[in-house]
């Protein structure tokens, strides 16, 4: 990443308007959180009807907002669906890219963001993959562009992974990190790009395994999701794997758990090689999904995630930041 080249940005906790670009399940998602959190939020979606999604989704998501804690003066008619990608922007001090994952795509909608936004606002994509360096290629002004990757639903899982490209000056990263922290996120801020960055690379490799067993006949998908959620994923609500793996160690900790149980590390068990996903294997996930659901409707799941992870949230005491001082100071901006 470049030395500081941009315009100075005003302070995270300054931050009173912001434009999400791109309305779908993640774009609708951070509106949805934005607003929670009392920002006053534009948003631009291409599709005909994206504006009666959006507030049909925030509508959604509002009961399990309310739940986690409103900012005072938070609501939902801070929103406005903007009828043009430069008029969303135009006014924002942070702009929030969620569009498809398609890297022409990324590349052309952050190069006309970068030209319609003001100098001084930072800019960040929602991509769940595709590295900085590749998209910010079009843009006249690289050094405010930078990966802000959220956890579906954006409005309630509490990560987001923050990196830079090879064009992004630092302090822009630095900046951001700082937003994300005073709007409600827990951050990572990486020193570097990492295809897919830290924790979809790890899900990728739960997800390969959990389809080759499926696609062998080693497992069903109902036996796969109740190995985590009745098992492993108790503790990862609250410890990760690497801290899980050190209590295994008992009093030597980790460096007891690796030389006990390294040698393992050598025996066949995964697989990383993701299997063909063909017709049979598609379908066997398909139906097998259909009956570990057992009649529930997606509606129907969704609310019992949301509850759920409020639920986990509440219980591992990771609610405290849902008054913070700087949502309570953006009240003002109404």
């Amino acid at each position: 990443m470049t030395e500081p080249h941009i315009p100075l940005p005003p302070p995270p906790e300054e931050v009173r308007h912001v434009a999400c670009v791109g309305a779908g399940v993640i774009g609708g998602g951070w509106v949805a959180h934005f607003l929670a959190r009392g920002y006053s939020v534009t948003a631009w979606d291409p599709a005909p009807d994206a504006e009666e999604k959006l507030r049909r989704l925030v509508d959604a998501a509002w009961p399990a907002l309310t739940q986690l804690g409103l900012a005072e003066g938070a609501s939902t008619e801070r929103l406005t669906v903007a009828s043009t990608l430069e008029e969303a922007v135009a006014g924002a001090q942070f702009v929030q890219e969620s569009a498809p994952e398609k890297l022409e795509l990324k590349r052309e909608l952050l190069a006309r963001i970068d030209a319609a936004a003001p100098a001084e606002a930072v800019i960040a994509s929602s991509t769940s993959g595709y590295p900085m360096t590749d998209m910010q290629t079009r843009a006249a002004n690289p050094g405010r562009l930078l990966v802000g990757h959220p956890f579906n639903p954006p409005y309630l899982i509490p990560l987001v992974e923050v990196v830079g490209g090879e064009r992004t000056d630092r302090a822009a990263v630095e900046w951001a990190s700082r937003f994300y922290e005073a709007a409600g996120k827990s951050v990572i801020t990486m020193d570097r790009e990492l295809p897919g960055f830290i924790a979809n690379r790890l899900q990728e490799a739960l997800w390969r395994e959990a389809l080759h067993m499926v696609n062998n006949g080693e497992a069903t998908v109902r036996d796969i999701d109740a190995s985590i959620t009745e098992g492993p994923g108790l503790r990862w609500a609250f410890m990760g794997p690497c801290l899980t793996f050190a209590l295994a160690g008992g009093e030597g900790g980790m460096g007891h758990m690796l030389d006990h149980f390294g040698p393992s590390l050598k025996s066949p068990w995964t697989r990383l090689e993701a299997p063909e996903l063909d017709s049979a294997l598609r379908t066997a996930m398909v139906e097998g999904c259909d009956e570990a659901a057992d009649g529930r409707t997606i509606a129907q799941l969704v609310a019992e995630r949301d509850q759920g992870v409020i639920d986990v949230l509440r219980a591992t005491g990771r609610l405290s930041g849902a008054g913070s001082v700087a949502a309570r100071e953006r009240s003002g901006d109404a």
